[in-house]
């Protein structure tokens, strides 16, 4: 009758596969042309060189931070794993200009919900590179990151990092 009352809650695991959030050419971080991602100074990831201007939510998770520029946004597994999508290099100063969101920070989110859209073409005429780096921001919590070996990545559909925090 009161089973429910002695049921374990089930803990979140703690590997999660971290989905590309936007379509394109995978690039290591050392290949960002920004020493601030190149040298990992967020943190550890990869990035994309996108082919359209969509970003989807990577995984399940909470937005914990949507810049008012809305050139990037956080999001947070259950696990505890935090990634930062960096929509290009040199963003910020387009103020938010071909940039539209359509999350606020709170807001649940699942694997392949529209975060945000932003206009590439804009963005390589006032920013120059749109490379968009996907950082691990919480890196003291991550016990191990699998890059995956993959070249061309669809959002929302293929695996780009396996994260296990510790």
């Amino acid at each position: 009758m009161f089973k429910w009352l002695f049921r374990k809650k089930e803990k979140p695991s703690k590997e999660i596969d971290v989905y590309a959030p936007v379509s394109g050419k995978v690039l290591s971080l050392e290949e960002v042309p920004d020493p601030v991602f190149s040298e990992k100074m967020m943190g550890d990831g990869m990035a994309i060189e996108p082919s359209d201007g969509n970003v989807v939510a990577p995984f399940d998770g909470d937005i914990i931070q949507i810049f008012p520029t809305k050139h990037a946004v956080g999001i947070k597994a259950a696990n505890g794993a935090e990634i930062l999508i960096h929509i290009g290099l040199d963003t910020v100063s387009m103020k938010g200009e071909g940039f539209e969101r359509h999350v606020s920070q709170g807001d649940k989110v699942k694997k392949g919900d529209l975060l945000v859209t932003f206009d590439l073409n804009l963005i390589r005429e006032k920013a120059n590179f749109t490379i968009t780096p996907v950082i691990l921001t919480n890196g003291d919590m991550i016990e191990n990151i699998a890059k995956k070996g993959i070249d061309i990545v669809s959002a929302g559909e293929d695996v780009l990092l396996t994260v296990t925090v510790k």
